[in-house]
């Protein structure tokens, strides 16, 4: 098998082992265990907190100890085996805490199967990362869309299975990583004990800061979308007129429009970022959250089914634009030396003081305003994140100050 296979495979299978329960857990949580709405939020947050402290450690683990493949491996084993128990925990704290054990071992793999795609490729004759990666990167969406599915298809969607299909897949995935190309350390020890802490300088300049914080905030935003589109869907079926509709038997699969819109959009940004520019382009995303949200609050399983397609499709938008565009924001105003360290402080700001703000805040708020008598209000639900996101592009539009450059387009692919 080729190495570019073969890297297929690693980035499908990534994806595969968290699509399996990320977007249908609520369900889980709320339909088949009944735990109080108020620490679901903590769930998500989970996430956030494990991507403060993880991707450090593994990343000098993988630059001064171990191969990254094998470290790679033993994580997602390790997590399989957390996957396998979280089944058995019948208290919503005691599972909360087994979640952040879960996600302390997941999420470093997002970087390191990044960093062993990069490696491999490098290494091999005739590859080209900036030509090959892309594409390789795709099917990791490809597979979080297809465990969306089995998910879905297979019934498991409330139940513990879902657990158990990301953990077969966690195992075969860490057993296979062991014969991926080999990622030695690099031994650059003292590059990498002042990368991290130089990078936290960038929030004295007021320009990054403010990005930043903007990150932050918006990071927020995704995880609302990831904990709750599904169970929105799902819990039409309290409504007689929706209960055998096509939406809420197959909300899994409806959500999955959103990850199908995100490869697509990938596509567009070029065009967006040398037509429009970076802020623009930034802004662009923020109000398409305000639509992602307002979409749902108005849409419905019958005469209001487009309104739900639609926002799934906006999604690709509002999670791509930012990304993307925020990256290269972050490629195209540090400097050498600390711009990779900058590149993660970026994704710590989003994924994981977003994700800690969005989740906990969220989980809060429902539970005390728009829940009565265990009946979630998800038409004001939604509003009020829509109305989240107005206030974010408001304040952006109006502080954040970046000139177009369309030099920066030609940096797009380089990001």
């Amino acid at each position: 098998m080729s190495v570019k296979n073969r890297l297929i495979f690693m980035n499908f299978m990534q994806f595969f082992v968290w699509g399996a329960w990320l977007i249908t857990i609520a369900n889980y949580w709320f339909g088949t265990r009944h735990w109080d709405g108020t620490q679901f939020g903590l769930v998500f947050g989970t996430m956030g907190i494990a991507s403060l402290y993880m991707p450090t450690l593994t990343g000098i683990m993988a630059d001064r100890f171990i191969n990254a493949e094998r470290l790679y491996g033993i994580l997602h084993l390790l997590y399989a085996g957390v996957l396998f128990y979280l089944p058995q925990v019948g208290d919503p704290s005691t599972f909360i805490y087994v979640m952040l054990l879960a996600m302390s071992f997941y999420m470093p793999t997002i970087a390191l199967s990044n960093s062993i795609s990069y490696t491999a490729l490098k290494n091999s004759p005739n590859s080209d990362v900036v030509k090959d990666f892309p594409p390789i990167r795709v099917f990791g969406t490809i597979g979080f869309i297809v465990a969306m599915w089995l998910t879905n298809l297979t019934g498991s969607k409330a139940t513990e299975y879902q657990f158990y299909i990301a953990g077969i897949g966690a195992i075969v995935l860490g057993l296979y990583s062991f014969s991926l190309p080999k990622c030695p350390p690099q031994q650059n020890k003292e590059e990498k004990r002042s990368l991290g802490l130089e990078s936290f300088k960038l929030f004295g300049d007021y320009k990054m800061a403010l990005f930043f914080i903007f990150s932050m905030f918006l990071g927020g935003a995704l995880q609302l979308t990831n904990a709750y589109g599904d169970v929105f869907l799902d819990e039409f079926k309290n409504v007689a007129e929706y209960k055998s509709s096509f939406v809420v038997k197959y909300s899994t699969i409806i959500m999955s429009i959103s990850q199908i819109s995100e490869t697509l959009f990938i596509l567009a940004i070029p065009f967006f970022l040398k037509r429009f520019g970076i802020k623009q382009v930034m802004l662009i995303s923020m109000l398409a959250w305000v639509l992602r949200f307002g979409l749902f609050a108005y849409g419905n399983p019958t005469d209001g089914l487009w309104m739900i397609i639609l926002s799934c499709i906006v999604y690709g938008m509002a999670f791509d634009f930012f990304n993307i565009s925020g990256s290269l924001f972050v490629e195209t105003s540090t400097s050498a030396h600390i711009r990779s360290s900058a590149q993660g402080l970026f994704m710590m700001m989003t994924n994981g003081f977003g994700a800690i703000l969005g989740s906990f805040t969220s989980g809060w708020a429902i539970e005390q305003y728009f829940t009565h008598n265990e009946v979630r209000d998800w038409h004001n639900i939604w509003l009020a994140f829509a109305a989240y996101s107005l206030v974010i592009a408001v304040l952006f539009a109006i502080f954040f100050k970046h000139k177009h450059n369309p030099e920066d387009v030609a940096q797009v692919s380089h990001s």
